[in-house]
């Protein structure tokens, strides 16, 4: 490699970030599936983490992750390579491998290298052979993300090889550093160490993926944890070759990571290996950092959820919004693990504490989630409808209203209200008013969803019907909140600063972005210590309780005893009055810092320094 090619790649003094310094001379690779492609929590990840990363490596940083031309599009922006990169680029192009190369359209506009190589069954089947033969993976051919887990294998293998030809030297500084993300993302990394390829390598866990399902089918997962035998409990859930292809990554890496101390735990037991750093999640704080404004924004989508409410409940019955908090819980489709069903047994309790009391105060609990085959009832679209058209009518009257009244009034005539509204309005008014109202109770679920559904059948069970008399009222929503809902109008970060509370009591939660966002946005929230950012809070802030960061004990309970605990923390936090809640989001909002990358990159970069240590001794 030319001197010309290194200065194109190394940024000028006066560009180097304030932070550490990336070791000199070393090219950075972070391999992902979710690279541009928005599916789970590791895009999360790669986004929010992205501008940190390029602080510290700036021109020597790139993601790589397949290409998907139906998705990869939308956040891609394509740019020509220049200098080595372009070789490696060309080069792959000979192989039959396209490299779509250009920049993530996210915060810190990290470089990016798309991976797009069609397979034929017979190139699939060869390198099924390879692994097979090398690593004693088996790899059946009926599995989608088992054939994208092994094709993109090999195409990263092969970026790999391009790379090291084109950076690593004889006699240079070059270096390689490759770092892989999940199962998913990692295969590359067994293959790229038996090839002997000069590439430090470092593999991080987000979630074991058999923990994962024994999780959501056996309880006192954690405590069971250390007894559990995991190639047989593979076998039981069928994901043997899953689960192979996960733990060959952890024992293949220079460096096992993963993102909290109780993941660790399952590294530990089930993939037979003690992780060597614990790399926990951020975010871009400043990307939610609205200064002065939260407050206000808060008010502001607090009104959005007014107008929910009112088109949800109100057909039926009316309560004072001014009373009113809203409380929600979100996740992926896994009552279980997520807590739902905690949530609702604690809420059941809570509908009788506040009548008891009688504060005067009225819960709406949101459960957002994800369901497969779930749509929006007629119900709720009619409401809504009938209540954008009773808003339109108001309006209208209002215009009229009011520009008959200027002119009464500039002639110094005693005004009549009722003579000013035309007949016409007047009528419309009062039908539209009718047609909004209904005899039944409002739906706890605004979705049809396929039945038999866990949270419906809890809902059920626990009497939450939604009645006037009730305290605490359900609304389900098996759809995550986005504008182009007709419920909602707003994005799902909107929808959060509306809310006063944000309860996360999951039973089994790797580490946790709910919380995590909530406290960003000044939202006081609830986890639970199973969550690996339940137990990363308890470790690191032992007053966590005292600025709105409750960590419910889940560990070693029966659910009645944790459910008991978090109606009691719920009550609490209906007794505080507006000044109370004020000041509860404020001391939230205080502490959004401390879980920015700015903060918590500085993991990853100790990862990435022990893995290029460890290579260096066998190259």
């Amino acid at each position: 490699m030319g001197t010309t090619d290194r200065e194109a790649a190394t940024p000028r003094r006066r560009h180097e970030p304030q932070g550490p310094r990336a070791p000199g001379g070393v090219m950075c690779f972070e391999i992902a599936t979710e690279v541009c492609n928005q599916v789970g929590g590791i895009y999360q990840v790669l986004r929010s983490k992205a501008p940190a990363m390029v602080e510290r490596w700036r021109t020597r940083y790139y993601l790589v992750g397949p290409y998907d031309p139906k998705r990869s599009t939308l956040e891609f922006e394509p740019k020509r390579p220049t200098g080595w990169m372009k070789r490696v680029v060309d080069n792959l192009a000979k192989q039959g491998l396209i490299a779509h190369h250009g920049v993530w359209l996210v915060s810190g506009r990290p470089r990016v290298l798309l991976l797009e190589r069609p397979l034929s069954e017979a190139q699939l089947a060869t390198l099924k052979d390879e692994i097979w033969q090398h690593h004693g993976i088996e790899t059946p051919g009926s599995d989608p993300f088992v054939d994208l887990s092994v094709g993109f294998a090999g195409d990263v293998r092969l970026l790999m090889r391009e790379v090291c030809k084109q950076w690593v030297v004889p006699g240079g500084s070059g270096r390689v550093l490759a770092h892989f993300h999940e199962w998913l993302g990692g295969l590359a990394c067994p293959l790229i160490r038996r090839e002997k390829l000069p590439v430090a390598t470092s593999f991080t866990t987000h979630a074991t993926l058999l923990g994962r399902y024994i999780a959501g089918n056996e309880p006192d997962f954690y405590d069971k944890l250390p007894k559990i035998e995991a190639w047989g409990a593979s076998e039981r859930y069928g994901v043997r070759t899953q689960h192979h292809i996960e733990r060959t990554c952890a024992h293949a890496a220079h460096v096992l990571t993963t993102v909290s101390g109780i993941t660790g735990e399952e590294c530990q037991h089930l993939l037979g290996r003690v992780p060597d750093g614990i790399v926990p999640n951020g975010l871009n704080v400043e990307r939610f950092d609205v200064g002065h404004e939260f407050q206000t924004l808060h008010q502001a989508y607090k009104d959005k959820i007014h107008r929910f409410t009112m088109g949800h409940f109100f057909p039926s019955y009316s309560f004072d919004l001014s009373r009113t908090i809203y409380a929600f819980t979100s996740g992926r489709y896994e009552p279980g693990n997520k807590g739902f069903d905690l949530c609702l047994e604690a809420l059941s309790r809570l509908n009788y504490l506040l009548k008891d009391f009688d504060l005067g105060v009225t819960v709406v609990f949101f459960i957002v989630t994800q369901r497969d085959g779930a749509g929006l009832s007629p119900r709720a679209l009619q409401s809504r409808g009938v209540l954008n058209e009773l808003q339109s009518v108001c309006e209208s009257i209002l215009k009229q209203v009011g520009e008959r009244m200027f002119s009464e009034a500039a002639a110094g005539r005693k005004v009549e209200l009722d003579a000013l509204i035309d007949d016409y309005w007047a009528l419309r008014y009062r039908r539209t008013q009718q047609a909004l109202r209904t005899d039944g109770l409002p739906p706890v679920c605004t979705h049809a969803v396929p039945e038999p559904d866990p949270v419906l059948d809890r809902i059920r069970q626990l009497g939450l019907f939604n009645r006037p008399e009730d305290r605490v009222k359900v609304v389900y929503h098996p759809e995550f909140i986005r504008p182009e809902n007709p419920l909602w109008g707003i994005e799902y970060d909107q929808f959060v600063r509306g809310c006063h509370l944000g309860v996360f009591p999951s039973a089994y939660e790797p580490w946790g972005y709910t919380p995590l966002e909530c406290v960003a946005m000044g939202v006081p929230s609830i986890t639970s210590d199973l969550a690996g950012f339940g137990r990363y809070v308890q470790e690191r802030f032992p007053d966590h309780n005292r600025w709105g960061m409750n960590v419910l004990k889940r560990r070693g309970r029966p659910m009645q005893d944790a459910a008991a605990d978090l109606s009691r923390w719920l009550l609490a936090y209906c007794r505080l009055d507006r000044r109370g809640r004020i000041d509860m989001r404020n001391a939230v909002e205080r502490h959004a810092h401390d879980f920015g990358w700015d903060r918590l990159a500085g993991a990853y970069h100790k990862a990435h320094d022990l893995a290029l240590e460890r290579a260096s001794y066998d190259f």
